[in-house]
């Protein structure tokens, strides 16, 4: 177990926005950092020199558990690209974690999403809200959650997970604003909404997401054996709201256009990660705001990059200044 808030964490999926920046917070708190990559120099390249980057793959069981032998956490930050296969590999790999975590005594930390509430959950989510989807993926991530639970409840595993809106950052790996809003490497000529332009949206700054994970591992003693915490994030009202905060970002009004949901319809049987993405098309059309009541009782606050700064340094890494 962690002495005086600093251990060391296996980060599975640390190329990735979530895995990435949770492994850069704790890194600057002093923790030891080991990963499982396919690609170590990867890895290497995007979290520096200090770092244990062991070559592997998160769906062979056996190669998790040994990467994972002695770490206090395993940071579950890995998922499919392009939303590819879901079915096939989400579940397997937690399975893999929790068999990891088992053998370490470690706590599992998880990056949790909004794909787990369907439309009886209401438009303001708290960690007791519940949990009915009614997409494939949303069912995945409630079995996922459930899996966990199940672990933690066996003695099997500590679990942490920490669930917020769509994502954004200087390194997000896949996410709407960088797909969808506007497009990496090139400069801002005008911003792709999929929303309501009125409908509020929930977004989660990834090194804030880092931040909160490491300020809460570092109280590794007070958190129960499974514990969930919402973070609020920058709640867009209007949902327009972030296309504005782009608009100031790169000193122009550029366009607001209506993201064409016609066309991607149409190249949706054609195109899986497309397909996939209109599946989760009712995150646009309703407004979920996450209730972090319990974050800040426990942290005394929620940190938070102000928007405006948060977008322009998302920007500004994405090429597109």
């Amino acid at each position: 177990m962690a002495q005086n808030g600093v251990g060391e964490a296996l980060v599975l999926g640390a190329t990735g926005g979530a895995g990435g920046e949770i492994a850069r917070a704790l890194l600057r708190r002093g923790w030891a950092i080991r990963t499982l990559a396919r690609d170590p120099d990867k890895v290497k390249t995007a979290l520096g020199p200090d770092i244990v980057a062991l070559h592997g793959d998160a769906m062979i069981r056996e190669e998790v558990v040994a990467a994972a032998a002695g770490v206090d956490v395993i940071i579950h930050a890995v998922n499919p690209p392009g939303y590819h296969d879901w079915a096939g590999l989400v579940l397997p790999m937690i399975d893999n974690s929790i068999a990891a975590a088992e053998v370490a005594s470690a706590r599992i930390a998880l990056m949790g999403t909004v794909y787990n509430y369907g439309p009886d959950a209401g438009s303001v989510l708290s960690e007791t809200s519940p949990q009915n989807p009614t997409t494939r993926k949303g069912a995945i991530r409630v079995t996922l959650e459930k899996r966990l639970q199940e672990a933690a409840e066996r003695g099997m595993a500590r679990v942490l997970i920490v669930r917020a809106g769509d994502y954004f950052g200087p390194r997000p790996g896949n996410s709407w604003f960088s797909q969808g809003l506007v497009m990496p490497g090139k400069p801002v000529t005008a911003v792709s909404y999929p929303g309501s332009l009125q409908i509020g949206h929930a977004w989660a700054y990834l090194p804030d997401v880092g931040e909160i994970f490491a300020r809460l591992l570092a109280r590794e003693n007070e958190l129960a054996a499974f514990e969930r915490f919402h973070m609020q994030g920058h709640w867009c009202e209007p949902g327009v709201a972030m296309a504005y905060a782009i608009r100031r970002a790169v000193g122009r009004d550029v366009p607001i256009r209506k993201t064409p949901w016609s066309v991607m319809r149409l190249i949706a049987p054609f195109n899986e990660t497309v397909r996939e993405l209109m599946e989760m098309r009712y995150l646009w059309q309703t407004p979920l705001r996450l209730d972090n009541a319990k974050l800040k009782a426990f942290l005394g606050e929620e940190p938070q990059i102000p928007l405006d700064e948060a977008v322009r340094a998302t920007l500004k890494g994405l090429g597109c200044l």
